[in-house]
């Protein structure tokens, strides 16, 4: 099965998509990991991505769907994936859709604002391996160091108020008419993501189980 998962920031969609992952043995695959992994790798299309990540500029719709289409080819990928971040807008969204078939689900994680702002003023990135905690929800073994790598966790600038706030707008603005866009293939399943984490699992697998 391949399937895409979005929603606001704080949905929780990556912690769901871990899950699914280990449930459904597909990887889950986001593009913030497809970027590390390229610019480590110097990669040509890493390289190409750093030159306008450097400079504060977002990398253009065409390396990026080239790097999620050279990840998708990978032979993990042959059962299923699930691709969280990519798409964002319309036109990816058609990008997508032009080089790999997504069978029959886009599932779109929702919360309120105020929710999201909530959860968010909690979290704490690990900024060599790219984890992601929170101290109410998800707190990490040992006070602000990493259970993956040990690094010493970190407030990311984008997880004050303010810039939360702008950053929803943007969702709203961008990626919420993705939504109409899968609705009209027949795609889209709704989730409630405000309960939960083992509530909101339960709702996905039933719903996918009912796509089958």
């Amino acid at each position: 099965m391949n399937f895409i998962i979005f929603g606001p920031q704080g949905s929780g969609k990556g912690t769901q998509a871990d899950i699914l992952s280990d449930k459904l043995k597909i990887p889950h695959i986001s593009t913030g990991d497809i970027f590390r992994e390229n610019i480590k790798n110097q990669t040509g299309l890493g390289q190409k991505a750093k030159k306008y990540m450097d400079v504060g500029q977002l990398v253009p719709d065409d390396i990026v769907i080239e790097m999620i289409k050279d990840r998708l080819d990978q032979a993990d990928c042959g059962q299923g994936f699930i691709l969280d971040g990519y798409p964002r807008t319309i036109p990816q969204a058609e990008a997508l859709d032009r080089i790999i078939k997504i069978d029959k689900v886009v599932m779109e994680v929702w919360i309120s604002d105020e929710e999201s702002i909530k959860r968010l003023s909690g979290r704490r990135t690990c900024p060599k391996c790219g984890a992601i905690y929170h101290l109410a929800f998800n707190p990490p073994q040992k006070e602000n160091k990493c259970d993956k790598c040990g690094s010493a966790l970190i407030v990311r600038e984008d997880d004050s108020e303010p810039v939360i706030r702008k950053r929803l707008s943007q969702y709203h603005e961008q990626t919420e008419p993705l939504k109409e866009y899968y609705q009209k293939q027949g795609k889209l399943i709704k989730i409630d993501g405000m309960p939960p984490i083992a509530e909101v699992t339960k709702e996905i697998l039933e719903k996918l189980r009912n796509k089958e």
